[in-house]
C-alpha cells in the first residue's frame, strides 16, 4: 500500500530563522568561535541584509565558511550540550501554519519528514521533538575520533533535496502524487516540483520567479504568508485552519 507524506523545509518554513545561525551565535557565545570574527567577518553582511539593502545568500555566505572552519577538529560529543541548547531555547520559535500542518498530517495518518539545509545534528534533534518520521540535513563529516573533519554533504540545494525525496520515496513507498512539500526558498524548487501538493510558505522572489516560470506548478501551488498572528493563502485549498484567510 503506497503512503502520502509531507516533506518539509526548517528554516524559514518552520522555523523563524536559522538553526545553523542561532548554533553559530552559540558557539560565539561560548567561545568555541573567537567573538571577534562577528565584526571583522559577518557583521557588515548581517547589517546590510538587516537593512534590507543587502542579500540574505550573502550574508550565508559569510556565515558558512566562518561555521565550517569553527567545527573542523573539534569533537561533536563536545558540542552537544551547545546543540541541545539550540533546540531547547529555540524550537517552538515556529510558524504556526506550519506547526498546525505538521498536527494535521499526522492526524491524517501521513508521513513526515525534515529536508534541511540545516546541519543534521540539530535537524535531528528537531525531528525528535516534533516526532517525525524522518530527516535528512547537511552532514558534517566526522572521523573515527568524532572530530569533525571540515567535509561536508549538502542538503541546501534543489538537486541534494531531490535525491533525498526519491531515497525516502524508495523505502517508504509514497505516492508522491498524493504527497505535499513545504519550503521557502529556490532550494526547496524540486521538493515542490515532484509533489501533488506543493506549498511555498513566505516565499523569496527567486522562488516565486521559478514557480510562475513552470505553468504547471504554478496552478496547483499554495502560497502562505504568515505575518504575526494573521495567515494569508493563495492559491490551491490545502487545508483550513484557524486564523487563515483566504485571498483566491
Amino acid at each position: 500500500m503506497m503512503q502520502t507524506a509531507a516533506f518539509l523545509d526548517i528554516d524559514g518554513t518552520l522555523y523563524r530563522n536559522s538553526l545553523m545561525i542561532e548554533h553559530f551565535k552559540k558557539l560565539v557565545k561560548y567561545e568555541v568561535v573567537d567573538p571577534g570574527v562577528w565584526h571583522t567577518s559577518v557583521k557588515a553582511a548581517y547589517v546590510e541584509w538587516r537593512r534590507r539593502v543587502g542579500e540574505y545568500e550573502d550574508y550565508m555566505l559569510e556565515l558558512v565558511d566562518i561555521y565550517y572552519e569553527a567545527l573542523k577538529g573539534r569533537r561533536a560529543a563536545d558540542l552537544e550540550f551547545i546543540s541541545n541548547q539550540v533546540i531547547n531555547l529555540n524550537g517552538d520559535i515556529v510558524y504556526k501554519y506550519t506547526r498546525n500542518q505538521i498536527l494535521w498530517h499526522k492526524q491524517q495518518g501521513h508521513k513526515v519528514f525534515f529536508i534541511s539545509g540545516s546541519p543534521d545534528f540539530l535537524v535531528g534533534k528537531m525531528a525528535q521533538k516534533y516526532e517525525i518520521d524522518g530527516f535528512r540535513g547537511t552532514g558534517y563529516v566526522t572521523d573515527e575520533n568524532g572530530r569533525y573533519t571540515g567535509e561536508v554533504i549538502p542538503m541546501w540545494d534543489s538537486d541534494s533535496k531531490n535525491k533525498a525525496i526519491d531515497e525516502i520515496t524508495r523505502v517508504y513507498n509514497i505516492d508522491l502524487t498524493q504527497s505535499y512539500a513545504y519550503g521557502d526558498t529556490n532550494g526547496d524548487y524540486a521538493m515542490l516540483l515532484k509533489v501533488g501538493n506543493p506549498v511555498a510558505i513566505n516565499p523569496t522572489n527567486e522562488l516565486l520567479q521559478s514557480i510562475k516560470a513552470h505553468p504547471n506548478l504554478s496552478k496547483k501551488t499554495t502560497i502562505i504568508i504568515e505575518r504575526k498572528d494573521v495567515i494569508y493563502q493563495l492559491g490551491p485549498h490545502v487545508t483550513t485552519i484557524p486564523g487563515e484567510i483566504k485571498l483566491s
